[in-house]
């Protein structure tokens, strides 16, 4: 028995001791802050392109904050998380950090000082990015303001705040692989890889996650959810990918509307946003690899197939929802009724609306529970409806809606599902 024990004591400290090694990153040395006249404009100039294909401002700034500077809220399934400030501020940023401290920080997920950074930075996705763009987002993050800011403290489930537990995270989810040029493809498509699978990291809310927060490996582009809204698959099995091509890709990567069926919502507008002020090529370059998944066997940009009702099925809708029928008289005719005055070529007709016609009504009820602000203040407006109707009534609104305006089946129980959404919202 004493022998059986002391096997079981080496056999735990040996076991701890691998943990230890496994979970153990060294810090690397601090340094003097650069000067920012230190850095090439034109290398800047190209780290701010970069970091906005990496959308890097949105999740480092927080509301009414210093560009940045971090303490953005980072609701995810284990808890809440503050973003890092990135900063050149040499306490609270990153200004003491090397190149190489910021280039490991970014494809492995270790801070300068050797401790694990948590995946809601998408390291897996910038593990692709190559030396000189990194070299580039750090000479941009570099010459921005200095903002003294720290993060308040991650709010997560018991146990997630110890970071050593992301070492085994990283051993499964984590593969450190370098982006390879395909040399069947364009020099535009492969630009569009790159920039998907790397910075732009569309995968981290396009990709299906496992129970433990990783992206499903074989289903990549699959479909996923992000901050409450659904994240609609980028490959062939997205309902509406028959009405998609580069154009309108490009358009609603660039301005958040393709003019069409669909304007970005939700977390996709500050991504639009973003991109708006993304130079054309690397947009476009997005447009064709996207497009290249989710029609891999049609020639790239063939014309999209136009989806519009063949007739306005208002009578039958109105039979089935009267009181639908009234208060959409009353609160979207102006805009959504065929031939309304309002209804201009950047608001999406519902007989082609993505949301109105997908399997999941999530995303129409986000619409009409949290409204759309379009990027930037320019293109599509419609209010939020959260305050002025009843989950009944927003639930007959869109059974209304999807039965006047499309040809598919209504949505089952789905004044429940605007009742759960709402509570998701407020919590």
């Amino acid at each position: 028995m004493a022998i059986g024990a002391a096997f079981a004591s080496i056999a735990v400290v040996a076991g701890l001791g691998i943990v230890a090694w496994i979970a153990y990153e060294p810090a690397l040395p601090e340094i003097a802050r650069p000067s920012p006249s230190s850095f090439d404009r034109g290398l800047v100039a190209k780290g701010e392109q970069l970091a906005t294909v990496g959308d890097c401002i949105v999740c480092h700034t927080a509301p009414n904050g210093a560009p940045f500077a971090g303490a953005r809220a980072l609701p995810t399934p284990f808890g809440i998380l503050f973003s890092n400030n990135i900063t050149p501020d040499e306490k609270t940023g990153i200004g003491s950090w090397s190149l190489a401290a910021f280039s490991r920080a970014m494809r492995q997920g270790v801070a300068r000082d050797g401790s694990h950074l948590y995946p809601a930075l998408p390291y897996e996705h910038f593990t692709h990015v190559n030396d000189g763009d990194l070299a580039a987002i750090y000479a941009f993050l570099m010459t921005r303001q200095p903002v003294s800011r720290e993060a308040p403290e991650n709010q997560l489930l018991p146990g997630l705040g110890f970071r050593p537990l992301l070492a085994g995270w990283k051993l499964l989810f984590l593969r450190q692989t370098q982006f390879e040029r395909q040399a069947n493809e364009s020099a535009e498509w492969n630009r569009g890889k790159y920039l998907v699978d790397g910075l732009a990291h569309c995968g981290g809310c396009h990709t299906p996650r496992n129970l433990a927060g990783g992206e499903e490996r074989g289903r990549e582009f699959a479909g996923g959810v992000a901050e409450g809204w659904n994240a609609p698959a980028l490959d062939e099995t997205n309902p509406s990918a028959a009405i998609w091509n580069v154009d309108s890709l490009f358009a609603y990567l660039k301005t958040g509307s393709d003019r069409g069926h669909s304007a970005a919502g939700g977390p996709m507008v500050p991504v639009a946003e973003g991109l708006s002020r993304l130079n054309d090529a690397d947009v476009r370059a997005i447009a064709v690899y996207v497009d290249s998944q989710m029609h891999p066997l049609r020639e790239t940009n063939l014309p999209a197939v136009t989806v519009v009702a063949t007739n306005d099925s208002r009578s039958a809708a109105a039979a089935a929802h009267p009181e639908a029928d009234l208060l959409f008289e009353g609160a979207c005719s102006g805009c959504h009724a065929p031939r309304a005055p309002m209804n201009i070529n950047d608001r999406p007709l519902l007989s082609s609306a993505s949301d109105l016609r997908a399997d999941d009504p999530r995303n129409a009820v986000q619409t009409l529970l949290q409204g759309i602000a379009p990027p930037g203040g320019k293109g599509a407006y419609m209010p939020s409806f959260s305050n002025t109707m009843t989950d009944r009534q927003l639930a007959d609104l869109l059974a209304y809606a999807r039965a006047r305006f499309t040809d598919k089946p209504a949505w089952p129980d789905l004044e429940a599902v605007v009742g759960d959404i709402r509570k998701e919202n407020a919590e």
